[in-house]
């Protein structure tokens, strides 16, 4: 093996026998392969340039901020596997590909927000994100010679609809947020967590279900003093 640089990046080049044997291994080959859990190698010239291209990407959507919303969301839907009316990063959203993101409606991430996806990231409506968000669907092998050669393996990440995230927050590979709960600011999350609950803690656990006496006026004042129907 050697390494080769390249602008921005090193990659981990490996004379393989099994290239040299005539197996081909095509990206969309490395990328089923990647979804299926199975540990991959996260160095192949495909990948890196794949990564190259979601930086490309969201260069381009962090220097739209402030342009018109159609814009920004045509630009975003070159990045991501889908994104709903309204789906919207404050500047500084990182990824690690976009094509493993799936983005309900009215989804909203502040300042800083980092969705690395070999695996799956599926997001539902309404979600709010805090500031530094974080979601981290692969894991390096444990094996400290297998990492240096680039072995990996990635797990979904499921978000459900109406979830508030606070800042600071990082998801681990392979956890499930129910509908309706709130995550503390700084939690990380390693494993699920169910619907209509608080919870935080490092790491992450639930504190209480939310109640229904919880529910203030908002929509009353929305109406009466705000014109809002």
């Amino acid at each position: 093996m050697y390494w080769q640089y390249l602008p921005g990046i090193f990659i981990l080049k490996a004379e393989m026998q099994g290239r040299k044997g005539g197996i081909i291994v095509t990206f969309e080959e490395q990328k089923e392969r990647i979804l299926s859990g199975k540990v991959y190698n996260d160095l192949t010239p495909e990948l890196v340039e794949a990564r190259r291209r979601a930086v490309e990407l969201t260069d381009a959507y962090n220097a739209s901020y402030g342009e018109a919303p159609e814009k920004r969301e045509a630009l975003l839907r070159k990045l991501v596997k889908s994104a709903g009316e309204g789906a919207f990063f404050e500047p500084g959203f990182r990824c690690e590909f976009g094509f493993n993101i799936a983005l309900g409606k009215n989804f909203y991430a502040n300042f800083g927000c980092i969705l690395l996806d070999p695996g799956i990231i599926e997001i539902g409506d309404d979600v709010l994100f805090g500031p530094r968000v974080s979601i981290y669907t692969a894991r390096h092998a444990y094996d400290a010679k297998e990492q240096a050669a680039g072995a990996c393996f990635a797990k979904p990440v499921r978000i459900g609809s109406r979830v508030w995230v606070g800042g600071g927050v990082h998801m681990d590979h392979g956890i499930t947020i129910g509908d309706d709960s709130i995550i503390g600011a700084g939690s990380v999350i390693t494993r699920d967590i169910p619907a209509g609950v608080v919870a935080a803690g490092a790491p992450c656990r639930v504190i209480r279900e939310i109640r229904a006496d919880e529910k203030t006026d908002y929509f009353e004042v929305l109406r009466n003093e705000y014109g809002i129907v």
